[in-house]
Protein backbone atom coordinates (compact mmCIF):
# COMPACT_ATOMS: atom_id res chain seq x y z
CA UNK A 1 0.00 0.00 0.00
CA UNK A 2 1.06 3.61 -0.54
CA UNK A 3 1.28 5.89 2.52
CA UNK A 4 1.72 9.66 2.35
CA UNK A 5 3.58 11.31 5.24
CA UNK A 6 4.06 15.06 5.65
CA UNK A 7 5.17 17.86 7.92
CA UNK A 8 3.61 21.30 8.42
CA UNK A 9 4.36 24.13 10.84
CA UNK A 10 0.86 25.49 11.56
CA UNK A 11 2.25 28.82 12.82
CA UNK A 12 0.83 29.40 16.30
CA UNK A 13 -2.34 27.33 16.43
CA UNK A 14 -3.42 28.82 19.75
CA UNK A 15 -6.79 28.63 21.47
CA UNK A 16 -6.59 31.93 23.38
CA UNK A 17 -9.29 34.57 23.31
CA UNK A 18 -8.63 37.61 21.15
CA UNK A 19 -10.37 39.97 23.61
CA UNK A 20 -11.87 41.91 20.70
CA UNK A 21 -15.45 43.05 20.35
CA UNK A 22 -17.63 45.47 18.44
CA UNK A 23 -18.60 47.67 21.38
CA UNK A 24 -21.05 49.69 19.27
CA UNK A 25 -22.91 46.50 18.51
CA UNK A 26 -23.74 45.68 22.15
CA UNK A 27 -27.32 46.70 23.06
CA UNK A 28 -27.67 49.16 25.95
CA UNK A 29 -28.66 47.88 29.37
CA UNK A 30 -32.21 49.17 29.03
CA UNK A 31 -32.53 47.14 25.83
CA UNK A 32 -31.39 43.97 27.50
CA UNK A 33 -27.64 44.41 26.96
CA UNK A 34 -25.12 42.26 28.80
CA UNK A 35 -22.59 43.69 31.26
CA UNK A 36 -19.32 41.78 31.54
CA UNK A 37 -16.97 42.16 34.49
CA UNK A 38 -13.47 40.69 34.43
CA UNK A 39 -11.83 40.23 37.82
CA UNK A 40 -8.06 39.60 38.04
CA UNK A 41 -8.51 36.55 40.22
CA UNK A 42 -11.15 35.02 37.95
CA UNK A 43 -9.81 35.56 34.43
CA UNK A 44 -6.40 34.27 33.44
CA UNK A 45 -4.63 35.61 30.40
CA UNK A 46 -1.24 34.58 29.10
CA UNK A 47 1.48 36.80 27.75
CA UNK A 48 4.85 36.12 26.18
CA UNK A 49 7.60 38.76 26.21
CA UNK A 50 5.05 41.36 27.30
CA UNK A 51 2.48 40.62 24.60
CA UNK A 52 -0.92 39.01 24.92
CA UNK A 53 -1.00 35.55 23.39
CA UNK A 54 -3.94 35.51 20.99
CA UNK A 55 -5.79 32.79 19.15
CA UNK A 56 -4.82 32.14 15.54
CA UNK A 57 -7.01 34.35 13.31
CA UNK A 58 -9.97 32.51 11.81
CA UNK A 59 -9.01 33.30 8.22
CA UNK A 60 -5.45 32.01 8.71
CA UNK A 61 -6.77 28.87 10.44
CA UNK A 62 -9.15 28.26 7.54
CA UNK A 63 -6.33 28.70 5.03
CA UNK A 64 -4.10 26.22 6.85
CA UNK A 65 -7.02 23.78 6.97
CA UNK A 66 -7.64 24.21 3.24
CA UNK A 67 -4.07 23.29 2.46
CA UNK A 68 -4.22 20.20 4.68
CA UNK A 69 -7.50 19.08 3.11
CA UNK A 70 -6.05 19.57 -0.37
CA UNK A 71 -3.01 17.43 0.49
CA UNK A 72 -5.19 14.73 2.09
CA UNK A 73 -2.18 12.95 3.61
CA UNK A 74 -2.35 9.71 5.57
CA UNK A 75 -0.03 10.99 8.32
CA UNK A 76 0.83 14.61 9.10
CA UNK A 77 3.41 15.78 11.64
CA UNK A 78 2.59 19.30 12.86
CA UNK A 79 4.45 21.95 14.83
CA UNK A 80 3.46 25.11 16.76
CA UNK A 81 0.28 23.75 18.32
CA UNK A 82 -0.67 24.98 21.79
CA UNK A 83 -2.08 21.74 23.19
CA UNK A 84 -3.82 18.53 22.25
CA UNK A 85 -7.32 19.96 22.78
CA UNK A 86 -6.88 22.68 20.16
CA UNK A 87 -5.42 20.10 17.75
CA UNK A 88 -8.47 17.88 18.28
CA UNK A 89 -10.78 20.85 17.84
CA UNK A 90 -8.96 21.91 14.67
CA UNK A 91 -9.27 18.37 13.31
CA UNK A 92 -12.96 18.23 14.18
CA UNK A 93 -14.09 21.71 13.17
CA UNK A 94 -11.71 22.66 10.37
CA UNK A 95 -10.67 19.31 8.90
CA UNK A 96 -14.10 17.64 9.20
CA UNK A 97 -12.60 14.88 11.33
CA UNK A 98 -10.20 13.82 8.56
CA UNK A 99 -7.84 12.17 11.03
CA UNK A 100 -8.93 9.37 13.33
CA UNK A 101 -5.79 9.60 15.47
CA UNK A 102 -4.37 12.67 17.24
CA UNK A 103 -1.21 12.59 19.37
CA UNK A 104 0.50 15.40 21.30
CA UNK A 105 2.43 15.54 24.58
CA UNK A 106 2.92 18.90 26.31
CA UNK A 107 6.54 20.02 25.90
CA UNK A 108 8.86 22.60 27.44
CA UNK A 109 8.40 25.76 25.36
CA UNK A 110 7.60 29.01 27.25
CA UNK A 111 5.23 29.95 24.41
CA UNK A 112 3.57 26.55 24.94
CA UNK A 113 4.03 25.51 21.31
CA UNK A 114 4.15 21.76 20.90
CA UNK A 115 4.56 19.14 18.19
CA UNK A 116 1.84 16.65 17.30
CA UNK A 117 0.71 13.92 14.93
CA UNK A 118 -2.47 13.58 12.88
CA UNK A 119 -3.02 10.15 11.34
CA UNK A 120 -5.67 8.30 9.36
CA UNK A 121 -3.77 5.11 10.13
CA UNK A 122 -3.77 3.42 13.54
CA UNK A 123 -1.01 4.48 15.87
CA UNK A 124 0.79 2.39 18.44
CA UNK A 125 2.95 3.51 21.36
CA UNK A 126 3.51 7.24 21.84
CA UNK A 127 6.79 8.30 23.47
CA UNK A 128 7.86 11.79 24.52
CA UNK A 129 11.57 12.60 24.80
CA UNK A 130 11.01 16.10 26.18
CA UNK A 131 12.96 15.28 29.37
CA UNK A 132 16.17 14.36 27.52
CA UNK A 133 19.32 16.15 28.70
CA UNK A 134 22.50 16.68 26.75
CA UNK A 135 25.68 15.65 28.62
CA UNK A 136 27.18 19.04 27.80
CA UNK A 137 24.38 20.82 29.69
CA UNK A 138 22.81 18.29 32.09
CA UNK A 139 21.11 20.96 34.16
CA UNK A 140 18.26 21.57 31.71
CA UNK A 141 16.15 19.76 29.17
CA UNK A 142 17.71 19.97 25.74
CA UNK A 143 14.48 20.17 23.70
CA UNK A 144 12.57 23.42 23.85
CA UNK A 145 9.53 21.55 22.55
CA UNK A 146 9.84 17.79 22.20
CA UNK A 147 11.04 14.87 20.14
CA UNK A 148 7.76 12.98 19.77
CA UNK A 149 8.01 9.32 18.79
CA UNK A 150 4.90 7.60 17.40
CA UNK A 151 4.54 4.14 15.88
CA UNK A 152 2.43 4.19 12.71
CA UNK A 153 0.60 0.97 11.87
CA UNK A 154 -1.09 -0.37 8.76
CA UNK A 155 -4.84 -1.06 8.79
CA UNK A 156 -4.13 -4.72 9.58
CA UNK A 157 -2.27 -3.66 12.75
CA UNK A 158 1.24 -4.45 11.54
CA UNK A 159 3.93 -1.82 11.99
CA UNK A 160 4.58 0.45 9.00
CA UNK A 161 7.30 2.67 10.50
CA UNK A 162 8.15 4.86 13.47
CA UNK A 163 7.73 8.61 13.07
CA UNK A 164 9.88 11.11 14.99
CA UNK A 165 8.59 14.69 14.98
CA UNK A 166 10.51 17.65 16.39
CA UNK A 167 10.91 21.45 16.27
CA UNK A 168 14.47 22.60 16.86
CA UNK A 169 15.73 25.90 18.30
CA UNK A 170 15.02 28.93 16.15
CA UNK A 171 17.43 31.71 15.17
CA UNK A 172 15.42 34.29 17.10
CA UNK A 173 17.45 36.44 19.51
CA UNK A 174 15.54 38.72 21.94
CA UNK A 175 16.18 42.42 21.42
CA UNK A 176 17.71 42.76 24.89
CA UNK A 177 20.48 40.25 24.12
CA UNK A 178 23.73 40.72 22.25
CA UNK A 179 22.89 39.59 18.68
CA UNK A 180 26.20 37.86 18.03
CA UNK A 181 26.34 36.02 21.36
CA UNK A 182 22.62 35.22 21.15
CA UNK A 183 22.96 33.74 17.67
CA UNK A 184 25.93 31.64 18.76
CA UNK A 185 23.97 30.31 21.75
CA UNK A 186 20.98 29.45 19.57
CA UNK A 187 23.17 27.60 17.10
CA UNK A 188 24.93 25.72 19.89
CA UNK A 189 21.63 24.59 21.37
CA UNK A 190 20.31 23.50 17.98
CA UNK A 191 23.45 21.43 17.50
CA UNK A 192 23.01 19.79 20.90
CA UNK A 193 19.41 19.02 20.02
CA UNK A 194 20.58 17.45 16.76
CA UNK A 195 23.11 15.35 18.64
CA UNK A 196 20.44 14.16 21.07
CA UNK A 197 18.04 13.30 18.24
CA UNK A 198 20.65 10.99 16.72
CA UNK A 199 21.51 9.50 20.11
CA UNK A 200 17.87 8.80 20.99
CA UNK A 201 16.96 7.29 17.64
CA UNK A 202 20.12 5.15 17.71
CA UNK A 203 18.96 3.68 21.01
CA UNK A 204 15.34 3.25 19.91
CA UNK A 205 15.79 1.67 16.48
CA UNK A 206 17.22 -1.64 15.35
CA UNK A 207 19.66 -1.93 12.46
CA UNK A 208 17.72 -1.77 9.19
CA UNK A 209 14.64 -0.40 10.94
CA UNK A 210 12.01 1.68 9.15
CA UNK A 211 11.67 5.19 10.59
CA UNK A 212 11.15 8.81 9.56
CA UNK A 213 12.60 11.90 11.20
CA UNK A 214 10.68 15.05 10.36
CA UNK A 215 9.79 18.51 11.62
CA UNK A 216 10.81 22.15 11.55
CA UNK A 217 14.58 22.06 11.93
CA UNK A 218 15.04 25.86 11.74
CA UNK A 219 18.14 25.36 9.61
CA UNK A 220 18.73 24.23 6.02
CA UNK A 221 19.45 20.58 5.41
CA UNK A 222 23.16 21.24 4.76
CA UNK A 223 23.70 23.14 8.03
CA UNK A 224 26.77 22.11 10.01
CA UNK A 225 24.67 22.32 13.19
CA UNK A 226 22.24 19.70 11.86
CA UNK A 227 24.97 17.36 10.61
CA UNK A 228 25.14 15.26 13.82
CA UNK A 229 21.42 14.45 13.44
CA UNK A 230 21.78 12.95 9.98
CA UNK A 231 23.80 9.90 10.95
CA UNK A 232 22.00 7.42 13.18
CA UNK A 233 23.89 4.46 14.62
CA UNK A 234 26.55 4.90 11.95
CA UNK A 235 24.05 4.97 9.07
CA UNK A 236 23.36 8.21 7.15
CA UNK A 237 19.76 9.24 6.77
CA UNK A 238 18.32 9.85 3.31
CA UNK A 239 16.84 13.24 2.39
CA UNK A 240 13.28 12.42 1.38
CA UNK A 241 12.77 15.87 -0.14
CA UNK A 242 15.95 16.01 -2.25
CA UNK A 243 13.89 15.76 -5.45
CA UNK A 244 10.62 17.21 -4.17
CA UNK A 245 8.31 18.75 -6.77
CA UNK A 246 6.30 21.92 -6.17
CA UNK A 247 2.52 21.91 -6.48
CA UNK A 248 2.77 25.28 -8.26
CA UNK A 249 5.53 27.75 -9.20
CA UNK A 250 6.54 30.24 -6.50
CA UNK A 251 5.30 33.79 -6.58
CA UNK A 252 7.87 35.97 -8.39
CA UNK A 253 9.93 38.33 -6.29
CA UNK A 254 9.22 42.05 -6.40
CA UNK A 255 11.61 43.69 -8.88
CA UNK A 256 14.77 44.69 -7.07
CA UNK A 257 14.27 42.25 -4.20
CA UNK A 258 16.33 39.45 -5.65
CA UNK A 259 16.26 36.64 -8.18
CA UNK A 260 13.85 34.42 -6.26
CA UNK A 261 14.50 30.84 -5.13
CA UNK A 262 17.37 29.00 -6.77
CA UNK A 263 15.64 25.59 -6.51
CA UNK A 264 12.20 24.16 -5.75
CA UNK A 265 13.23 22.46 -2.49
CA UNK A 266 12.42 25.17 0.05
CA UNK A 267 9.69 25.61 2.67
CA UNK A 268 10.64 28.86 4.43
CA UNK A 269 11.21 32.37 3.08
CA UNK A 270 12.95 34.99 5.20
CA UNK A 271 13.04 38.60 4.05
CA UNK A 272 15.75 40.57 5.92
CA UNK A 273 15.03 44.16 6.87
CA UNK A 274 18.26 45.37 5.23
CA UNK A 275 19.45 45.31 1.63
CA UNK A 276 19.93 41.53 1.47
CA UNK A 277 17.59 39.62 -0.86
CA UNK A 278 15.10 37.15 0.63
CA UNK A 279 16.45 33.75 1.61
CA UNK A 280 14.68 30.55 0.58
CA UNK A 281 15.56 27.52 2.72
CA UNK A 282 14.37 24.00 3.43
CA UNK A 283 13.65 24.28 7.14
CA UNK A 284 10.90 21.64 7.10
CA UNK A 285 12.53 18.31 6.42
CA UNK A 286 11.76 14.61 6.02
CA UNK A 287 14.62 12.17 6.60
CA UNK A 288 14.26 8.46 5.87
CA UNK A 289 16.15 5.58 7.42
CA UNK A 290 18.21 3.31 5.20
CA UNK A 291 15.56 0.64 5.67
CA UNK A 292 12.76 2.93 4.49
CA UNK A 293 14.47 4.93 1.72
CA UNK A 294 14.02 2.22 -0.98
CA UNK A 295 10.25 2.56 -0.50
CA UNK A 296 10.19 6.25 -1.52
CA UNK A 297 7.87 6.84 -4.49
CA UNK A 298 7.68 10.65 -4.71
CA UNK A 299 8.13 13.86 -2.74
CA UNK A 300 6.18 17.13 -2.82
CA UNK A 301 6.04 20.68 -1.43
CA UNK A 302 2.78 22.63 -1.45
CA UNK A 303 3.85 26.03 -2.69
CA UNK A 304 2.37 29.17 -1.14
CA UNK A 305 0.65 31.82 -3.26
CA UNK A 306 1.80 34.79 -1.14
CA UNK A 307 5.30 35.69 -0.01
CA UNK A 308 4.18 35.82 3.62
CA UNK A 309 2.56 32.40 3.36
CA UNK A 310 -0.98 31.06 3.12
CA UNK A 311 -1.98 30.80 6.77
CA UNK A 312 1.58 29.90 7.81
CA UNK A 313 5.07 31.21 7.14
CA UNK A 314 6.09 27.63 6.30
CA UNK A 315 5.05 25.48 3.36
CA UNK A 316 4.09 21.86 4.02
CA UNK A 317 6.04 18.99 2.49
CA UNK A 318 5.37 15.29 2.13
CA UNK A 319 6.61 12.00 0.76
CA UNK A 320 4.76 9.00 -0.65
CA UNK A 321 6.00 5.55 0.36
CA UNK A 322 5.13 2.16 -1.08
CA UNK A 323 4.89 -0.25 1.83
Amino acid sequence: MQISVGTFNLNNLFSRFNFQADIDGIPPQEAGGIALTFLPDQVAVRTFMGRLVKAKPADATAEVARRILDMDLDVLAVQEVEHVDILRQFNRDNLNGLYAEVALVEGNDPRMIDVGILSKLPIGPITSHQAARHPGDPGRRVFGRDLLQVEIRKPDGSKAFTLYNTHLKSHFVPHDQDPVAGAAAANARRRRQAEMVADIISRQERAGGKFILTGDMNDPEDSADLAPMLVVDGQPLVDGLAAAAETRPPKPETPGQGPGPARPQWTHRFNPSGPEPPRYELFDQIWLSQGLAPHLVSAHIDRRTRHGGDGSDHDPAWVVLDL
